[in-house]
């Protein structure tokens, strides 16, 4: 009888241990990308486990599909990713469509057309925003201020708002691209002069500054010196908002020839890194007792749409055409790499920059200040076609996009 006990333990102790292993992978491939720049809003995917490694070649298509013109990124949320395009040739029809994908095989579950521009300007048009998945409903944003909120599992529309032409929020000149922030019963946009928020369920309007034309980077969710807000990267500001009520708790000018702030703001603790194209450079600034310190406010790092990644007191991004690390504490810079074009990226939680030039070339490699460590480099996008859209890394997947919607979907599980 003991030598049973002893045997059934065993079996059960094999048993509870297979149990965890397996509940330990399922975790290291269960973490959804809902919103753009991920759960945390820092461009950082959470996942480690993941296997791409020095001297591989080529990684694993697990599938392709065309989403049309645009530079929205993918989201993923319960097995199924969502992403908008831009489709139609004449300017009459011309359609933005909204889709759900399967998120393993690629295959459309459903998806929502309606009628906007693509309007080019400098670049291939389409869809700028990137949709947000909150429970059950899906939030998506067009250029033309199209503010839907669709079921998850069908695609029906449950409301939808049109914030130009109904309540009158002017256009900037490349139109809105701010992706839907939820935060308890409030939707938050880049929407007029410093942010707008909705109620989530209904899409009525709760509180707005001002209607003139926004900037185009996305709010941050924070707490600064003290305060829940919002960091948002206006026309010609740098902005901090209270997330109830919208109120003005402090703001820093910050603007270039266009007005075109596109990258978010990175907030570490009490400080706010923000950076801009044509000609302005970056800044960091210190917010205490409501007042602003500026700490250094150089030309280092030029953001043309991707934001920057902060990784372990160093920041990494796109200056223009080269991805660049620069020290936070002061903006100085530690190296460049050769021109990739103007591109996008984001992290992983183990330290690896997924970079995406502007020419479709996809280059790992490991988050070192003291040089730019390539693990691996592969031309996965075609080239001559601009491509300024982060990677995204979810569930054992990594998803990259082009401006004229080459959506591939790589399978990067060890």
């Amino acid at each position: 009888m003991t030598v049973l006990f002893l045997r059934a333990l065993c079996w059960r102790q094999w048993l509870v241990g297979l149990v965890g292993l397996l509940a330990g992978w399922s975790s290291a491939f269960a973490e959804d990308w809902p919103n753009y720049r991920g759960p945390d809003y820092n461009g950082i995917s959470r996942e480690t486990d993941w296997g791409i490694d020095r001297g591989q070649e080529k990684m694993k298509v697990r599938w392709k599909a065309e989403v049309g013109f645009g530079s929205s990124s993918v989201v993923t949320s319960g097995g199924r990713l969502f992403t908008m395009g831009n489709q139609g040739e004449e300017l009459a029809g011309q359609r933005d469509s909204v889709y759900c994908l399967d998120e393993k095989l690629g295959d459309v579950i459903w998806s929502h057309s309606y009628s906007c521009p693509r309007l080019p300007k400098y670049y291939e048009g389409g869809t700028l925003s990137t949709p947000t998945v909150d429970g059950d409903k899906l939030y998506t944003l067009s250029k033309m201020g199209d503010l839907l909120c669709l079921d998850v599992a069908s695609g029906k529309v449950i409301w939808e708002q049109q914030l130009q032409r109904s309540l009158d929020f002017k256009l900037p000149t490349w139109h809105f691209s701010s992706s839907p922030v939820v935060l308890g019963e409030r939707l938050i946009l880049n929407m007029g002069n410093a942010g707008a928020a909705f109620d989530k369920h209904s899409g009525e309007l709760i509180w707005q500054n001002g209607k003139e034309p926004c900037g185009y980077s996305t709010p941050v969710p924070a707490t600064v010196d003290g305060n829940s807000c919002l960091v948002i990267c206006g026309a010609d500001s740098i902005l901090g908002v209270g997330v109830e009520e919208g109120q003005m708790l402090w703001r820093y000018p910050f603007f270039n020839k266009h007005k075109a702030n596109c990258g978010d703001a990175v907030v570490v603790g009490d400080e706010v890194f923000v950076s801009s194209a044509y000609g302005r450079g970056c800044a960091k600034i210190r917010i205490s007792n409501n007042r602003i310190t500026s700490v250094f406010d150089n030309a280092v790092m030029r953001n043309l749409q991707s934001s920057c990644v902060y990784w372990e007191g160093f920041l990494y991004g796109f200056d223009e055409a080269v991805v660049k690390c620069i020290r936070f504490e002061d903006g100085q810079e530690q190296w460049r790499s050769p021109r990739l074009g103007n591109g996008s990226l984001s992290f992983s939680s183990d330290g690896r920059i997924l970079a995406l030039g502007g020419d479709g070339e996809l280059v790992i490699a490991k988050a070192n200040p003291k040089e730019f460590d390539i693990i691996f480099r592969e031309q996965v996008l075609p080239p001559r076609t601009a491509s300024r859209t982060a990677p995204v890394l979810s569930n054992g997947s990594l998803y990259v996009r082009n401006g004229k919607g080459h959506l591939i979907c790589f399978d990067v599980r060890k």
